[in-house]
């Protein structure tokens, strides 16, 4: 199942607007039949008359709704219009640029529009880091009418000159919100400056703040906004649950949820990409095969990663941030928030990954005292009141033998349990011994007083105390 496939019950069919009932060229529909679509899901039915008709669009949906086919198909039908069978580069321009925050969403996307274009002649090609660009490279240099990109990449394509963007006409950020977020804005800007003036510019996103909606304002000209759920809203067919939880009990509470709920698989997102590794290797240690996703994965690796995912070869994917959003796992029945996240946009793009095109989920985020502010913020941007609930662990300890010495410790009567003390430093028979004085200095005469000493009056000294001898003026002393 991706991301636009829509629920096959038959009242749904009945009720949503079907595929054929739009102005699509049949080599369109009959992709879309081939992928087992027949009924549109709303931002569909919404957004591909709009996009068609050859407006600017901000759409607005909730994760899983479709939003790629949203897009894609519509442009695809634009661009039937320069279809050529001809081999030469030079027929077959750059016509449609998607940019995609991830290399994950980026790779997803590329294989919808191979999938919707498969029976044209439209030719598409997905760039991104993490992997040798030569082939990237004797792709571009091909010719393709759609690139699907990674901002950073597609600059390093665009400086090396193997991508010119020229004759673009259509322009799609994915996952817009992150696309504009400070981190991305420069290498945007940098990018829509080598594009025509004149084109068509769709945005879409599950979450739009307003002061994204501000700033895209600035990309878009009259733009119609497309919303079919209460912005940065979270989709009802998942179940939220938040649990109160120590750090300490945080991956026990995982497995006994695992185990209560009979789940096969789970996303379980961190904060951090060493914490990823360590929680998956935990979870090994577990017995539950696990794979970690994160930014410091080669490419190789991450696509390894999701594909034995997606075949049911892993049975958790510890994973930060880069996975959530955009991805489409089939039938992915829950996702952990081992950690809040710090963004709350990113909360709604978490959950997201389960519960797809109208599925259920589940969602459940592990709570800790130092999570207060982080929840608020949540709450702030779902419009909703968050209750956390307690969670009590199943004590395994409590079966296991205990060690001997407990036992022994019990058996033993509490009266003649003794106050431990420190342990005495070693004697040492040369320290321990009192003072005694040497015998050669006890045996040793006191010396005589000299005459000139007798003869000179104490002058108020202590007795025993004798006075200085005065020294010749000459070696330094006193006159």
């Amino acid at each position: 199942m991706t991301e636009s496939e829509t629920p096959a019950a038959p009242e749904a069919l009945a009720a949503a607007p079907l595929f054929d009932t739009l102005p699509l060229d049949p080599k369109l529909l009959r992709a879309v039949a081939d992928a087992g679509y027949r009924a549109m899901t709303p931002i569909q039915a919404k957004a591909i008359p709009i996009v068609l008709a050859g407006r600017d669009v901000m759409g607005a949906a909730q994760t899983g709704t479709g939003k790629t086919a949203a897009f894609t198909i519509p442009l695809l039908q634009k661009m039937l219009r320069h279809e050529t069978t001809s081999m030469s580069p030079a027929r077959h321009p750059v016509r449609a640029l998607v940019l995609a925050p991830t290399r994950e969403l980026a790779d997803q996307v590329a294989n919808n529009v191979k999938t919707y274009a498969k029976h044209t002649k439209l030719r598409s090609a997905v760039v991104f880091g993490g992997i040798d660009m030569k082939p990237q490279t004797l792709e571009l240099k091909a010719g393709v009418e759609v690139l699907i990109a990674t901002p950073g990449r597609l600059l390093d394509h665009i400086e090396a000159k193997n991508a010119v963007l020229n004759q673009v006409e259509y322009v799609v950020l994915d996952e817009a919100d992150r696309m504009l977020d400070i981190g991305f804005l420069p290498d945007l800007q940098r990018i829509l400056s080598y594009l025509p003036k004149t084109r068509q510019t769709l945005l879409f996103s599950a979450t739009f703040s307003p002061e994204i909606k501000r700033l895209a304002g600035s990309y878009l000209q009259d733009p119609v906004t497309v919303e079919v759920a209460r912005p940065n809203a979270t989709a009802t067919n998942v179940e939220q649950r938040f649990y109160g939880v120590s750090d300490d009990d945080k991956r026990a509470t995982v497995r006994q949820l695992l185990r209560q709920r009979e789940l096969s698989q789970a996303i379980i997102f961190v904060n951090s990409k060493l914490g990823a590794a360590r929680l998956a290797r935990s979870f090994e240690r577990d017995g539950l095969k696990t794979q970690a996703l994160h930014g410091d994965k080669s490419q190789d690796e991450r696509l390894k990663a999701l594909a034995a995912f997606k075949a049911g070869e892993v049975d958790l994917l510890v994973a930060t941030d880069v996975a959530a959003r955009g991805l489409d796992i089939a039938d992915l029945p829950a996702v952990f928030n081992f950690d809040v996240p710090f963004n709350a946009e990113d909360y709604v793009h978490r959950i997201g990954r389960t519960g797809r095109a109208g599925a259920s989920g589940l969602a459940v985020t592990l709570v800790t005292r130092n999570d207060t502010r982080l929840i608020g913020d949540i709450e702030h941007l779902i419009k909703k009141k968050i209750e956390i609930e307690p969670f009590e662990i199943e004590d395994d300890r409590a079966r296991r033998p205990r060690r001997r010495f407990d036992e022994e410790r019990e058996e033993a009567p509490r009266a003649e349990a003794a106050p431990r003390r420190a342990p005495s430093p070693p004697s040492d028979p040369i320290f321990d011994r009192p003072y005694e004085p040497s015998p050669s200095a006890a045996a040793a005469p006191a010396p005589a007083p000299s005459a000139s000493a007798a003869q000179t009056p104490s002058r108020g000294l202590a007795p025993g105390i004798r006075p200085k001898r005065k020294v010749a003026a000459l070696l330094g002393g006193g006159r």
